[in-house]
């Protein structure tokens, strides 16, 4: 059964390569969405006994509590992006057939990350990852696009080969004790590794997955793929791909903290935190394009990640938490930069002025999102970053507690540079930078009015309006057994 959420948008791609109708594909896309996402549900209501561990597969594939909600999250941002794509496909005819059965693909891949019980079967799903979304971001088929398709699948299948270095390296360490790479064998075992090829091995995993995750100093893939990839493949990549390599990541340190290992791999995992902080930091400070101002708050976010789940204990709750709500917020904020690409036909910040009168639900949501993925109050982000403050404060963290604050600073006020005065009239916003550009819509002037008869259509503004307001409500109420669950997660990685 649990190869079915594996199958289905698999076999939903394949179909979607035949089809030529545009029409067709559309209603492909949401129907295989829509089942993806009732199927996910379908293992939380019915197959979940998640308090005590993983429900079980085959040898190679099952379900814990950090794969389901990892699993989950890719399906109902998935669910969400088809219906974006549904509008933002409407100039797109003749791609519709390659865009929305790669999506499908993309999505299978990632599905088998998240119920993949084998390190070895993790590997080929993540590499598959790689080859499922490459085409996806050379959408536009220009020379940008180009160069930002080579270098994602350079860079990202060099960070590979050194995964399955790792993995060689994890079978060698075990040496006798284990004769796969299923994970619940490897964490039974992991007492009798041999302690330095252990830590060899997951170095080798840490910087592979690493790279596909986007953690500094091995994210220079990332800005260029998620400024060029259209918006709603750019949702998945900082939503769900990142997710499926921090994944990769977790099932590595899940053996190394049942070898005994745990504070020397928690270190490793807050230095990589902390230079991707300090470097998205740094990075955000200048912007001159506001997908890659998104995309360096991915690496950000990434270091967030990394940093709780070095600390351990409630701060990796927090992570988890974080997880959540970074994927949510990072959803609609760059499916809300497609409206604004779509309007203003340009990534330039400085030609983007005054968005409240032109499209004032796409302005409202892209002052939300800045607000949610800066970690401001009420949204998820800020609570997830307040337990990962708290968890650091437990474990008397306090150099990383200092940077954490300093760069989450830094971020804040970068964004709010350049987001404010994108949102408002250049007039009304005190010592914004002068605007050298304008709205300019595909037909060279109106904007919104000459594309969509002035209004916002549905497709625009519902889809980050539902991933909007569920962050909200992670930030407003959190109820008690989301927080139980996550500490299940955080504390029995591989379903032990």
């Amino acid at each position: 059964m649990i190869w079915s959420v594996v199958i289905i948008p698999f076999l939903f791609g394949l179909v979607s390569l035949l089809l030529r109708n545009h029409r067709t594909l559309l209603f492909l896309l949401l129907l295989g969405g829509i089942a993806h996402f009732a199927l996910t549900v379908w293992f939380w209501l019915y197959q979940g006994q998640w308090s005590e561990g993983a429900y079980p597969g085959t040898s190679i594939v099952f379900l814990d509590s950090l794969g389901i909600l990892i699993l989950t999250v890719t399906s109902f941002l998935f669910l969400m992006v088809a219906f974006y794509t549904k509008g933002y496909l409407r100039n797109h005819t003749e791609r519709s057939s390659i865009t929305i059965g790669c999506l499908f693909f993309f999505l299978a891949t990632m599905s088998l990350v998240c119920v993949s019980a084998d390190m070895g079967l993790l590997w080929v799903a993540i590499e598959g990852t790689t080859l499922a979304s490459a085409p996806l971001i050379y959408f536009h088929k220009d020379h940008r696009s180009l160069e930002a398709t080579w270098k994602y699948l350079l860079i990202c299948s060099v960070g590979i080969a050194l995964a399955l270095m790792g993995n060689i390296f994890l079978s060698y360490a075990g040496g006798t004790y284990i004769d796969s790479l299923h994970i619940p064998d490897l964490l039974k075992n992991a007492h009798r590794f041999d302690v330095r090829w252990l830590k060899v091995a997951f170095l080798l995993l840490l910087v592979g997955y690493g790279t596909k995750m986007g953690l500094a100093p091995l994210h220079s893939w990332l800005p260029d793929a998620h400024s060029e990839a259209p918006s709603m493949v750019s949702a998945l990549l900082s939503g769900s791909l990142l997710n499926c390599a921090f994944l990769g990541i977790l099932r590595g340190f899940s053996i190394l903290r049942e070898a005994g290992l745990e504070e020397w791999g928690g270190n490793i995992l807050i230095l990589f935190g902390l230079s991707s902080l300090l470097m998205a930091a740094l990075f955000l400070i200048r912007q001159t394009d506001f997908k890659r101002m998104l995309a360096y708050s991915s690496v950000e976010h990434m270091g967030i990640l990394s940093l709780g789940a070095g600390v351990g204990g409630m701060a990796g709750t927090g992570a988890l938490l974080h997880l959540v709500n970074h994927s949510l917020a990072k959803g609609f904020l760059f499916l809300i930069a497609g409206n604004i690409l779509t309007i203003y036909q340009t990534k330039k910040i400085e030609s983007v002025t005054g968005l409240i009168q032109e499209a004032p639900r796409t302005a409202f949501l892209w002052m939300a999102g800045f607000l949610a993925i800066t970690g401001s109050p009420p949204f998820g982000l800020f609570f997830s970053e307040w337990i990962i403050l708290k968890g650091m404060i437990e474990s008397e963290q306090w150099v990383p507690l200092v940077i954490y604050l300093v760069a989450l600073f830094i971020v804040f006020l970068s964004m709010a540079r350049y987001v404010i005065p994108m949102t408002f009239p250049a007039s009304s916003v005190p010592g914004s930078p002068s605007v050298t550009g304008g709205p300019v819509s595909p037909a060279g002037s109106g904007g919104l009015s000459v594309s969509f008869g002035g209004k916002e259509p549905l497709w625009m503004w519902a889809p980050a309006l539902v991933l909007a307001s569920v962050t909200l409500i992670l930030g407003l109420f959190i109820p008690e057994s989301i927080l139980s669950f996550l500490t299940v997660a955080f504390s029995g990685w591989g379903g032990v």
